[in-house]
């Protein structure tokens, strides 16, 4: 188990050094010049020159990428070109903030998709399987930014019940979790994040206990006098490995596909400074949050693949 572990991790890593060359060679991909957005219009080309020298701009990109990388595997992620402040403080700063959403969305979606799941998997057939089915279609279809519209209109417009966007009453950008003025912030960006995980986890988790049901130990369970509650509890550990798979991916989701949500509810988490720093062309920014981001695709998928060996013996890694 240990030597798989060593191998699974030691894999991890070039995939990771593929992350780096993807996540800052894109990002030169997009029009625009980040320099002239740092200077008037009737700048001179001596103080285009100076800033593109600056910020090593006038070094060939495979250089560029060489020292880029050399200061990311210490941690040093670069300056903001928009707030001269460091990038991984910047970035650090915005993730502990998605963390919160996606800590709620995680909590949420994956508790009720689990449970509704295998319910509709044990009722199959059933109104209980077709009205839950229904929710599912539902999660999976809506537009998550439009959703997040609506629930504003009525919780936030209408009835007046919770905030519409921001993290705190004064534009703080932290959060605490035992203040009740903090949390209402996060209720409707939480309920908006969970909807598409609910739906895809909840469709997942009714086909793979669905299937394992239907297989023949099921019955013979049954035979042997094992209660309903025992068999369902074997169906859904035989059951578990793909659904964790899907969880990871949806995990994944969560923490690095916000970006909508958190421009809708204006949060300030990576999602938000990915928006912004598009719209300003931050390099350093850009490339520091994408990469954070992929990596922790990267150490999640980790995680569930090593959870899928230890819940089920019968999974046999080369």
């Amino acid at each position: 188990m240990w030597l798989y572990i060593a191998r699974r991790i030691l894999y991890a890593v070039p995939i990771a050094i593929g992350v780096t060359v993807i996540c800052f060679g894109l990002v030169f991909l997009a029009p625009g010049d980040p320099i002239q957005l740092l200077l008037p219009p009737d700048a001179s080309q001596q103080d285009v020159a100076y800033l593109r020298k600056l910020y090593g701009f006038d070094q060939p990109v495979p250089v560029q990428y060489a020292k880029w990388l050399a200061r990311a595997v210490t941690g040093d992620l670069g300056v903001s070109l928009q707030t001269s402040r460091p990038v991984i403080g910047e970035v650090s700063r915005a993730l502990s903030n998605t963390i919160v959403i996606a800590a709620g969305a995680v909590l949420v979606a994956f508790t009720l998709a689990f449970v509704l799941g295998t319910l509709a998997a044990w009722n199959a057939g059933s109104l209980v399987d077709r009205g839950i089915t229904a929710v599912s279609v539902f999660g999976v279809s809506v537009p998550n930014y439009w959703l997040g519209i609506v629930l504003i209109i009525i919780f936030s417009v209408d009835l007046g019940w919770l905030p519409a966007t921001g993290m705190g009453s004064k534009g703080s950008d932290s959060f605490d979790i035992t203040k009740w003025d903090q949390v209402k912030y996060a209720i409707l960006p939480i309920a908006t994040l969970s909807m598409v995980p609910l739906g895809i986890i909840m469709r997942s988790t009714r086909s793979a206990v669905a299937e394992v049901l239907a297989h023949d130990f099921v019955q013979t369970l049954r035979a042997k006098g094992l209660g309903e509650v025992a068999v369902l509890r074997h169906a859904v550990r035989n059951a578990l490995p793909q659904i964790l798979a899907v969880m990871g991916l949806q995990f994944g989701y969560l923490v690095g596909g916000s970006i909508l949500i958190e421009t809708v509810f204006t949060w300030p988490g990576t999602g938000f400074l990915l928006s912004k720093a598009i719209l300003t062309r931050d390099i350093p920014v850009l490339q520091g949050a994408i990469l954070i981001l992929a990596l922790c695709f990267v150490a999640t998928n980790l995680v569930v693949d090593l959870l899928q060996t230890a819940i089920d013996p019968r999974i046999k890694r080369a």
